[in-house]
């Protein structure tokens, strides 16, 4: 989608996607605007012709990882937005591309929609020579069970043997391999005020908090006058067949 206001128009599904906290991770305040300048081929929408309405995006970035597939580091979100910028100012050429976003605006979820920017992104890697789509993929449905560890989580199985997590389901639906947790996905701090208007809780002690939206607890601390969240994704590979 090639319009000069497409981070304004994508900014509405933004904002009704996430949870508020998750607007505040320091590695995407310092290096989100990169994608555009940077990547701006691998940044898509799509856009209701009839009510001008985006009706979802996406956005990937591309990087050099020579290491297995199975040794994707623990950081994951945080480090491929990073690493992708790391590597384009040292001129590292690219073998990867790693999604790193899709947000389906709420009156057209349910659609398929989900499926379908995967495979437009396995369609962009596959045109662009790449070896494989990765995603740290933030499990869906995992904030309706903060208590549970996400090496359980990932476990879960449906009658057939698909994954229980929607998200974890599209991808494997469309042949991705669920590689292993990322226990460190994305770190995001902020003290007492802060993480109270984030979450629309108070904080009275400290301790482990279930905040709306978070995928595990935040935990607090009230005479550090800190809360911290450390986001827990999954790891999961599509290979497009280019070697």
């Amino acid at each position: 989608m090639d319009r000069p206001d497409y981070r304004d128009l994508v900014a509405t599904v933004s904002e009704v996607a996430w949870p508020e906290f998750m607007f505040h991770d320091p590695v995407a305040d310092e290096h989100w605007g990169k994608l555009y300048q940077f990547f701006p081929a691998y940044q898509f929408a799509l856009l209701d012709q009839q009510t001008q309405q985006i009706m979802g995006f996406a956005n990937s970035v591309p990087l050099a990882w020579h290491t297995g597939l199975d040794e994707l580091p623990e950081e994951g979100w945080d480090w491929a937005l990073t690493r992708s910028v790391s590597d384009r100012l040292a001129g590292q050429p690219p073998n990867l591309l790693c999604a790193i976003q899709i947000a389906i605006s709420p009156a057209f979820r349910r659609q398929g929609l989900s499926a379908s920017f995967v495979q437009e992104m396995i369609g962009i890697a596959r045109q662009s020579g790449f070896e494989a789509l990765i995603a740290p993929v933030r499990p869906n449905n995992k904030d309706l069970y903060p208590l549970s560890s996400i090496d359980r989580y990932v476990t879960w199985k449906l009658e057939g043997g698909l994954p229980f997590d929607p998200w974890l389901r599209v991808h494997v639906r469309l042949g991705g391999r669920i590689l292993k947790p990322c226990h460190h996905a994305m770190r995001i701090t902020g003290d007492i005020a802060e993480w109270q208007e984030w979450s629309g809780l108070r904080f009275y002690e400290s301790g482990p908090y279930i905040v709306p939206g978070a995928l595990v607890p935040v935990e607090i601390d009230l005479c550090a006058d800190l809360g911290v969240y450390v986001e827990p994704n999954v790891w999961v590979a599509h290979n497009i067949g280019i070697q």
